[in-house]
């Protein structure tokens, strides 16, 4: 398994697209339908109508990766929210290619403390 630097943004696409589509298709769709720069440090997922496949697509100092992965007998568990673009951490990507429900999973709310006593 590949691991993605921890301080790439990662953006999903909610809905599904038509797996057809190569890396230029891919990247006007960034621009265009996600407002988002396919240029930047950043990791962008897609996944088809049946969530059985998952395409990942960066731009890596000279040109594009586009990384596929296929699952046989499982499905992706795509988050289930309203917004277009959906904004993740590498950490939560590497969870979602794993098969876990990120909009199962509640983590502890982050706290400000002033002073200890």
């Amino acid at each position: 398994m590949f691991r993605l630097a921890d301080d790439l943004r990662v953006y999903l696409h909610r809905d599904p697209i038509d797996f057809r589509v190569g890396i230029n298709s891919l990247a006007i769709l960034v621009e265009q339908s996600m407002g988002l720069n396919p240029f930047e440090r950043a990791v962008f997922a897609f996944c088809n109508r049946r969530k059985t496949r998952m395409k990942l697509l960066f731009f890596d100092r000279s040109g594009f990766v586009l990384i596929l992965k296929a699952l046989t007998e499982d499905k992706f568990r795509w988050p289930r929210r309203q917004e277009a673009v959906v904004s993740l951490d590498a950490e939560q990507l590497h969870w979602l290619l794993d098969g876990i429900d990120l909009d199962a999973m509640v983590r502890h709310p982050v706290r400000q403390y002033e002073f200890v006593g």
